[in-house]
């Protein structure tokens, strides 16, 4: 289970940066305001499909409209500017609908299974950011997204070892600090 929901949310990452952007060569004022037009007629479209939903299958439906809203509006900005702060802030955005999709998607949950399932969102959006923090700066800021990922990574294994007890969970933990790092 954990793996599978951790294999759907590298599928979800990985379509989402792999969406196309569209170079900033040739797009004029009025392509840019079509285009802006374009993504609000899609949000209401998508928010109007969550409509015939109900309990949390509705409110992942919505988050889904609000993140792909805001991915596309962050993907026209890069697209429209080409300024590198822009695209920065576009993996930034994209970053943080994957998580509050996942987080969402981890209310169908209950006990260990939820606290596990939010931090291996919160896991993969620390994991993110911190890939945009290293595509902005190199050396000391690649180091410190190298730690937060290690951390991210350790506070997912002390969930999972949780739902354990005795020494099989004190055996989980001394294996977590040691694979991390934090030994």
């Amino acid at each position: 289970m954990n793996k599978t929901f951790a294999l759907k949310t590298s599928i979800i990452v990985a379509a989402m940066l792999a969406l196309p952007v569209v170079h900033a060569a040739g797009m004029s004022k009025a392509d840019f305001n079509a285009a802006k037009t374009r993504i609000e007629a899609d949000h209401k479209a998508d928010r109007a499909a969550c409509d015939s939903l109900a309990g949390n299958g509705k409110d992942v439906c919505v988050e889904q409209a609000k993140g792909k809203e805001k991915v596309a509006r962050a993907e026209l900005d890069a697209s429209y500017s080409g300024k590198p702060d822009d695209r920065n802030k576009l993996l930034v955005v994209r970053a943080e609908t994957a998580y509050a999709v996942a987080k969402e998607k981890c209310d169908d949950k209950a006990g260990n299974d939820k606290d596990v399932c939010v931090k291996e969102a919160k896991a993969a959006e620390t994991k993110a950011l911190a890939d945009a923090r290293m595509s902005k700066a190199t050396g000391a800021a690649a180091r410190e997204a190298t730690a937060d990922k290690r951390e991210a990574d350790l506070k997912v294994a002390l969930e999972k070892c949780d739902a354990l007890s005795g020494d099989a969970k004190a055996s989980c933990v001394a294996d977590a600090k040691a694979k991390f790092g934090k030994g």
